[in-house]
């Protein structure tokens, strides 16, 4: 290993580790998702059932067994926490970012720790890598597998064609038969593009179809035999009925993801924006040119366009939007702008001052909202006086310095490094400031404390006007199935309720016959908290 390769590796190690991994366990799990993929996980485990995931011990066929898998092995390892249960995402992100490292370091030697990092900062990789999902495992299976199809596309080594199939498999099995649908419309629209329409033929290589079938059909195949359900709720339901119709109340208007796109490539995105539009411009004054030799680089860069496109335009004309869905197309804006900054690193052009403004701005933008974090969190908007004086006062310093930085000679050659500041200090900020209101606001892990707090032996629970997240949090931090009344679902014995304060004429309606005593009140959450008796119980 050469000096600058130990460099790189111990400038990627130090990045991952401080923006997906530290501080993991700051906040509880958060919203709905969270909680309820990693208590499946725990209910996979304890039955030492790598088939069937179960919640509350009932079938739950939503999702595939990527996250689930990955999950288990850090139970099995660290214990049953939040931060074992987030730790997967962290482990995926670190593998695509190593992953283009070495692609770069490969095929476009010279900017190999420059892509690593680009992706390694956007807002979307950072976000979904500190999460208890699929999301990341999707795109880093994906972004992997299309990598691996380029690397045989360019240099005809059958070993990386291999690696798109296995690579499209886990896909399969991070998120179902999404990652092979976006790689074969990638593959054709650049193949058309390209005006090489026997690459379509040439990826359809059978070696690597069974290879694909021999990965990511078995679990597919045990699931239906030991679910006959799984068929009409996995494939029926979860991903055509998700994707035509608005069964899962996600709708958004159809230009949804182009800001959500932006901001998942943020601090990036005005530089991406500038790649695409330079790559499609000079892609289309030259596609007349038939007798010309084919352009390496502009076909590289207009695969990445492709790759950026497609996923916007698909999720687009679902009926069920959600933020997470777009993942997959960031990692090829990082590479765009990687093979952009590549191209102006060889002819030493210098940045429009307009470019390096809009830049400086975005860059430096997450700033703000991140010293004030905690405000935000509680009070849904910004602070006044001293608090946000302060923060507009850093963000506008590192605005002017950024700007002046890449409108001076050094350049391109500084944009990484201007760039990463504001990102450490953005999360440093939210570590720092933030977490307390998170937790307190957005899980129900402080919640379960001051339930287990009151008891002197473990009670069922029950929420009654409570959000999703409550009931899954519960479940998860309590490790119990946590019943809900408007659903009929009422303990026989005593139990504990949960509800907003607001609810308390319910309460007593749907308690009748019962002992209720209230315990206490979660202010952050404006829940109450009661403990109630079995039917009949003498006050």
């Amino acid at each position: 290993m050469t000096a600058r390769t130990r460099t790189d590796v111990l400038l990627l190690a130090g990045f991952c580790a401080f923006l997906f991994f530290y501080g993991l366990g700051a906040f509880g799990l958060i919203g709905a998702d969270e909680p309820r993929y990693a208590q499946v996980a725990r209910e996979m485990l304890d039955r030492q059932d790598w088939v069937t995931p179960t919640l509350g011990g009932a079938a739950w066929l939503e999702k595939p067994p990527l996250y689930y898998w990955q999950a288990m092995l850090s139970y099995s390892v660290l214990g049953v926490t939040d931060v074992a249960a987030r730790i997967p995402s962290a482990v995926d992100a670190t593998l695509l970012i190593v992953a283009i490292y070495l692609f770069f370091r490969k095929f476009r030697s010279g900017v190999q720790v420059d892509a690593a990092l680009i992706a390694a900062s956007c807002a979307g990789v950072i976000g979904y890598a500190r999460a208890a999902s699929m999301d990341i495992g999707l795109t880093a299976t994906f972004a992997i597998g299309m990598l691996a199809w380029w690397a045989w596309r360019e240099s005809g080594k059958h070993a990386y064609l291999a690696l798109f199939y296995f690579f499209m498999a886990m896909g399969m099995l991070a998120k179902g038969p999404v990652a092979p649908v976006l790689a074969g419309v990638i593959i054709v629209l650049f193949a058309l593009a390209a005006r090489e329409t026997k690459l379509i033929v040439r990826t359809m290589w059978w070696p690597g179809i069974l290879l694909f079938c021999a990965v990511g059909l078995p679990w597919y195949v045990l699931v239906d035999l030991r679910n006959p359900q799984f068929f009409r709720e996995f494939i029926l339901e979860h991903n055509l009925a998700r994707f035509s119709s608005n069964l899962y109340h996600h709708p958004e208007p159809f230009w949804y993801y182009i800001p959500v796109t932006a901001l998942s490539l943020v601090p990036w995105i005005a530089f991406v924006i500038a790649a695409f539009w330079e790559s499609v411009r000079v892609w289309w004054a030259e596609r007349r040119n038939v007798r010309s030799e084919p352009d390496l680089e502009l076909q590289f860069s207009v695969f990445a366009c492709c790759w950026i496109v497609v996923p916007v335009l698909f999720f687009s004309i679902s009926q069920s939007k959600l933020p997470g869905y777009i993942l997959p197309a960031v990692p090829a804006g990082a590479i765009l702008l990687a093979s952009y900054i590549l191209l102006h690193f060889e002819r030493e052009q210098s940045i429009p001052k307009w470019l390096a403004i809009v830049h400086a701005a975005v860059a430096s933008a997450p700033v703000l909202p991140a010293l004030v974090v905690g405000y935000l969190v509680v009070k849904h908007h910004l602070p006044s006086g001293r608090p946000l004086a302060f923060a507009i006062g850093v963000t506008a310093v590192l605005c002017i310095a950024i700007a002046a930085t890449l409108m001076s000679q050094a350049r391109l050659r500084m944009l990484r490094f201007v760039t990463l500041i504001p990102v450490v200090l953005a999360v440093a900020a939210v570590l720092k400031m933030g977490t307390t209101a998170i937790d307190q606001k957005l899980s129900t892990r402080p919640l379960a404390i001051e339930l287990a707090g009151m008891e002197t032996e473990k009670l069922p629970v029950a929420v009654l006007g409570a959000s999703r997240e409550v009931e899954y949090g519960l479940a998860f931090y309590r490790n119990q199935v946590v019943a809900r009344y408007e659903s009929g679902n009422i303990p026989a014995g005593q139990h504990l309720l949960v509800a907003p304060s607001t609810w308390i004429d319910n309460i007593e309606k749907m308690t009748v016959g019962r002992k209720v005593s209230f315990l206490g009140h979660y202010t952050p959450q404006k829940l109450d908290y009661f403990w109630v008796s079995a039917p009949g119980a003498k006050p």
